[in-house]
């Protein structure tokens, strides 16, 4: 399994979204399974004759996205999807609970509102 990247250096798209729609797609796929070694933002640039900080910005935005996980100097790897998807709900509560507080609701007020968008979303909760 290697990583496979080709810029179309004629393209409209801009080389960093190029590069991180072919990460993005690979891991998607399983081609480069979680824990998969990316190279580094210098070395990939080099391969791909972009300039360092167009590699980086890529990674910056699938680090965001929760494709791609750095581990500081122990470089960066493709992230474990159920990690991706807990991290990202995680986020969008504490996001959530800081406005809710900012707007003065009480907690049982922001849980009914909670349950509330719940319900609109998934439907009726089952009868327990």
């Amino acid at each position: 399994m290697s990583l496979r990247i080709a810029i179309d250096s004629t393209s409209a798209t801009a080389p960093y979204e190029q590069l991180r729609a072919h990460i993005a797609e690979q891991a998607s796929a399983g081609t480069l399974p979680a824990g998969y070694r990316l190279p580094t933002v210098r070395g990939l640039a080099g391969e791909l004759g972009l300039a360092a900080n167009t590699v980086a910005k890529a990674y910056r935005v699938l680090e965001t996205d929760g494709v791609i996980e750095t581990r500081g100097r122990g470089g960066t790897f493709i992230a474990a999807e159920g990690g991706r998807v807990e991290r990202e709900a995680a986020t969008a509560a504490q996001e959530y609970a800081a406005r809710a507080h900012r707007l003065g609701l009480d907690r049982v007020d922001a849980l009914a509102a909670v349950r509330e968008a719940l319900r609109a979303v998934y439907g009726e909760e089952p009868v327990r």
